[in-house]
């Protein structure tokens, strides 16, 4: 639970954790004062921009102890701020939310937060799209350790990470637009997730379950040097109808990070790479193409190198990265006779410098970045006019694009003893679009508005921002089995207003956030389907777009409250509407962008049982907007559904013990996507093992 503290305390400095420049929300130019993670219930985890909320150790190991982190800095904006002064709202997720909440991988985990639309085509996070506030899985940015990771072909297996879950410090959240902070693609909020070397000692895991699923995988520190891996599989959950396994997936993982720190500079880097295939099944079938054998397999290679130097007037942060993305699609599972396989490959380079100084009237901060996004693929793009051989076939790529990602920023932040003033610009420009540089405002304010010694606290927060999006090089250029994408399309640009307030005490947190976006030129895939059979999936742009929403958080502290002997017991409950002005015509069907969830509430208790044994319950009820056309030609509305997850766990100090269990009331008529089956009760069993501390 994060907690506030009532009395003055000793603080407490983890070098783990200083100056960290690759993390895009925290610690970025400042020395970072805290011991441990929150041991917090995942939704829980909030912060306002992170939060100077006190975070609770672990009382197993270090009893009745707490920690202050009044001098965390935050990066909600592009000049790195302490808790207290930063004006953006960050959800965070901390290493403890995910070693309680029943989950295998962060897209199972972002599950529960509130503000974030998880749809999922594949469990287990083989394949899932991950929304902010009503938007679609293209219009976010994902950043591994402030990098951004996103594949410009599709959004679709953007979370096909390297990393694996034991090396995840915390995953950070940023709603609403963020041009001003990440540039282009950041048009309704940022995911990032945030790793670390420092785990001392050598760890083994090893857990097997339902529908023949099993994960082994290991890691292992060595000084500022790190590397794990892991394998995941599974015989998935369904059948097609010639009776085949459809669902099934297989991957292996594999990550190296490190660093250098010495007075003058710090130097950080990382290589991974995913090696991940499944049965796609009826994933992007149509009522034209029924087929239900589909199949895909990613290969995805990440590598940073970022910098900081500790000296001098201006700090400098540059950063140099490559990210390679392969992918082959198979629409009939192992049959290219039938239809060819979709071969595809981006290659993204980037070079970056985010730069700042304190003078006499705040601080301010400034930098550019450079990214290059090169496409060769046989079915997307433009006719090459040198073919390149694609690996292992006897066939070429002879269709690409390629296009360059220009952009500039600048930023001043205000800051008084109560009061926050951060705003400033981001100029964007790429050569695919014949848009002139464009500069994308932001403003963001906070102010203290009630705070007493006991640390009772409230807090207003209001913001306008903007940004863009080009579109992807799958919703300019796919053209196959009932989709006709349009080469044409214009970017998406964002504008919203956000206002809020957080309040805290010993005992009770709440966040209570409104918002407006105003879209235009919003991209999605439709169908109309009066043409009959006629009907295919069309990439346009929706003229505008509004969208109202609110959201709330609640967490209680159980264990004060009720006084009980316990480390920790916990409440957290929270609630997310929206509602979209802009209604489809009578027979026209959206795929993305208009169907949002108007509701999604989320419930969460953790608590421990008994000495070293520890439970965590969650539930969440989501009602989407929207209808799908199933394979009789029937449209059909998204219904309301509930899904309830568990966790057991014993944690002693060498081992972990635990048993999940996910759609635990074994739910299986819910519908997520149109025309893709759900899985029902999955149980897991599991062991973690330190071998060296």
């Amino acid at each position: 639970m994060i907690k506030p503290q009532f009395n003055k305390r000793e603080v407490l400095v983890f070098h783990h954790f200083q100056r960290k420049g690759y993390s895009v929300f925290a610690s970025l130019g400042r020395e970072v004062i805290i011991s441990v993670l929150s041991v917090a219930t995942l939704s829980a985890a909030k912060a306002e921009s992170i939060s100077d909320e006190t975070w609770r150790v672990d009382s197993t190991k270090t009893p009745a102890r707490e920690v202050t982190l009044d001098d965390v800095c935050v990066m909600g904006s592009r000049a790195p701020l302490t808790v207290s002064q930063a004006a953006r709202m960050v959800t965070v997720l901390s290493r403890e939310d995910i070693a309680q909440a029943p989950v295998q991988s962060i897209n199972d985990l972002l599950k529960m937060a509130v503000g974030i639309d998880v749809r999922q085509r594949g469990p287990l996070g083989s394949q899932t799209d991950i929304s902010i506030r009503g938007g679609t899985q293209e219009q976010i940015t994902v950043l591994l350790n402030g990098i951004n990771i996103c594949d410009p072909q599709t959004a679709h297996n953007t979370f096909d990470l390297p990393c694996d879950l034991s090396d995840i410090v915390r995953v950070e959240v940023l709603e609403g637009p963020a041009g001003r902070i990440y540039g282009t693609s950041s048009l309704v909020g940022a995911i990032n997730i945030v790793t670390t070397s420092h785990n001392k000692g050598t760890e083994i895991y090893a857990e097997g379950g339902s529908y023949g699923y099993g994960r082994i995988g290991g890691r292992m520190s060595m000084g500022n040097n790190s590397i794990s891996s892991s394998y995941t599989r599974s015989d998935g959950y369904s059948r097609s109808k010639s009776g085949r396994l459809n669902t099934d997936f297989s991957g292996s993982k594999a990550f190296y990070q490190g660093n250098y720190d010495d007075e003058q500079v710090r130097l950080s880097w990382h290589v991974g790479i995913a090696d991940k295939g499944w049965g796609s099944g009826t994933f992007y079938a149509t009522p034209r193409w029924q087929a239900d054998e589909q199949y895909e397999h990613t290969t995805k290679i990440y590598s940073a190198l970022q910098g900081e130097n500790k000296r001098g007037f201006v700090h400098f942060m540059p950063a140099l990265y490559w990210n390679q993305n392969r992918d082959r699609y198979e629409g009939y599972r192992g049959q290219p006779d039938i239809m060819k396989y979709n071969y595809n490959r981006c290659d993204v380079y980037g070079l970056k410098l985010n730069s700042y100084f304190d003078w006499t009237l705040g601080r301010t901060a400034f930098g550019a970045e450079l990214r290059n996004e090169d496409l060769v693929s046989g079915n997307l793009g433009e006719p090459l006019f040198n073919t390149h051989h694609i690996a292992g076939t006897d066939r070429d790529y002879t269709l690409g694009v390629n296009r360059t990602n220009i952009s500039a920023h600048l930023e001043h932040n205000l800051l008084l003893r109560r009061f926050t003033l951060s705003a400033g610009f981001v100029a964007a420009k790429s050569t695919w679009s014949s848009m002139n540089m464009t500069i994308y405002p932001g403003v963001d304010i906070s102010y203290v508005a009630w705070e007493n010694p006991s640390l009772h606290k409230l807090k207003l927060f209001a913001s306008y921002n903007t940004s863009l999006r080009p579109p992807s090089f799958t919703e300019m250029y796919y053209k196959l089995q009932g989709y006709a994408a349009d080469p044409h399309l214009k970017p998406e640009e964002m504008q919203a207003i956000e206002v809020g307030a957080n309040y805290q005490s010993d005992i009770f947190q709440a966040k209570f956030t409104a918002y407006h976006h105003h879209g235009k030129d919003m991209i999605d895939w439709v169908m109309d389907t009066r043409q009959g059979e006629q009907a295919q999936w069309q990439s346009v742009n929706h003229t505008k777009i509004n969208s109202y929403g609110i959201e709330a958080n609640a967490t209680l502290d159980l264990r004060h409250l009720l006084k009980l002997e316990t480390h920790q017991s916990t409440l957290d409950i929270s609630y997310n509407y929206i509602e979209q002005d802009k209604d489809l015509e009578r027979g026209i069907v959206s795929q993305y962008a208009l169907e949002y969830l108007r509701h999604k509430l989320v419930a969460r208790l953790q608590t421990d049982v008994w000495r070293q044994l520890s439970m965590g319950l969650s539930c969440r009820w989501q009602d989407r907007v929207g209808s799908y056309t199933n394979f009789s030609d029937e449209i059909c509305d998204y219904r309301p559904y509930a899904l309830v997850d568990a966790r057991v766990q014993w944690e002693a100090p060498r081992y972990t013990l635990y048993v999940e269990a996910n759609n635990l009331l074994d739910n299986r008529s819910y519908v997520d996507f149109g025309n893709v089956q759900q899985p029902g009760l999955w149980l897991i069993g599991g062991v973690k093992i330190q071998l060296l501390q």
